[in-house]
């Protein structure tokens, strides 16, 4: 068999693997049954999409929807509009999106990177310069330079060209079970300028553009697991890291246990929180920061954590417990008017008070 498509075939059982994950919390062994997804199938013809993974809001005030399948969605505040292939996108599992200061939306796709202008879209793949067509983050830097993270690593794009932009290599073990380590997970910025990348499997690292230099952090750092999935910054400047359960990835059932959930950095230290099991033996997507310095937390098969600074509080309450009943939280993004907008493996969702409400294709949207 061909090496690239070897490795090609492995990204994409480890995709879909992960996907059931987050709804079913097993592996796979759920592949092929699907039985805990049936009740998410059945109901899907209602739903903005059965797996929503990002949501993004525009200069203009637009809702944009990533799905697994169904193209980008926007709600423009009356209309829920659909973009896939057909209307130009380059691919139909959308996963980042990212506005430019002209107004232009980024769209990363499974099948390469889209630029939409509000009109038309421009495509681009490997055969222009794209380092991988599996397009996982999409980043835009104070400079304008647009940071593509794939499930093979990361390259950036000034508008003219595309460069790799090579990532360190930790000095761990990667379990021969796992097939994501070069899977870039999120790319963010600090405070000080320095750059973050997050990956599944080689933790994270830190790059600081004036120096040219990166700073590798893993297990051995104080990571509580080296799949990092979610890197945000509090209203302090505190790094809070969302951490995969490396073990889940296990062909053995009984061996997929093992450190997840979250831990707050510093800049000094790490800072874990073993006191609460939901927070470090779970699989956690997507950490969000609030307008008002709170921290939303997705524990899976726990619920939706809200951190004040203080204390946490468990949100579980929901009308639809059949889709959310493993609280596989994909996204996060509190709009303009304060609306808490949420990505679930199950459909989108809002928060009304301190209850997650299911909005389908026909809302209810407020």
């Amino acid at each position: 068999m061909n090496i690239h498509f070897k490795a090609a075939l492995l990204l994409t059982i480890a995709w879909v693997a992960l996907v059931v994950f987050a709804i079913s919390g097993k592996y796979a062994d759920q592949l092929l049954p699907f039985k805990e997804t049936e009740a998410l199938k059945t109901d899907s013809a209602a739903q903005i999409a059965e797996y929503l993974v990002n949501v993004f809001e525009d200069s203009k005030g637009n809702l944009w929807l990533a799905t697994i399948g169904k193209g980008v969605a926007r709600y423009d505040g009356k209309t829920l509009t659909y973009f896939s292939v057909e209307e130009g996108l380059i691919g139909n599992t959308v996963t980042g999106i990212a506005e430019d200061k002209a107004g232009n939306l980024w769209i990363g796709t499974h099948s390469g990177l889209s630029k939409y202008d509000g009109k038309t879209f421009t495509n681009f793949s490997i055969n222009d310069g794209l380092c991988n067509e599996r397009v996982s983050q999409v980043f835009i830097d104070s400079s304008g330079i647009i940071w593509i993270g794939t499930w093979e690593g990361i390259c950036r794009f000034d508008g003219t060209t595309f460069s790799n932009f090579p990532l360190p290599i930790p000095d761990i073990a990667v379990p021969d079970y796992q097939a994501t380590e070069n899977w870039v997970t999120t790319i963010m910025k600090d405070k000080h300028n320095n750059i973050w990348i997050g990956r599944s499997g080689y933790g994270a690292c830190r790059y600081d553009p004036i120096s040219d230099k990166f700073t590798q952090f893993t297990t051995k750092n104080g990571l509580s697991s080296n799949c990092v999935q979610s890197i945000v910054a509090d209203a302090q400047g505190n790094l809070w890291f969302g951490f995969r359960v490396a073990e889940n990835d296990h062909p053995d059932a009984n061996k997929r246990k093992g450190v997840g959930g979250i831990c707050r950095y510093d800049g000094k230290a790490f800072t874990t929180f073993p006191e609460m099991e939901a927070l470090n033996a779970t699989d956690v997507y997507t950490i969000y920061n609030d307008k008002a310095g709170n921290m939303w937390i997705g524990g899976t098969r726990i619920g939706l954590y809200c951190y004040d600074g203080k204390k946490f509080t468990l949100i579980k309450e929901t009308n639809r417990m059949d889709l959310t009943y493993s609280f596989g939280l994909q996204a996060a993004r509190q709009d303009r008017n304060g609306t808490l907008w949420l990505g679930f493996s199950g459909g989108l969702f809002r928060l009304q008070g301190s209850s997650i409400i299911n909005v389908t294709q026909d809302g209810p949207w407020n």
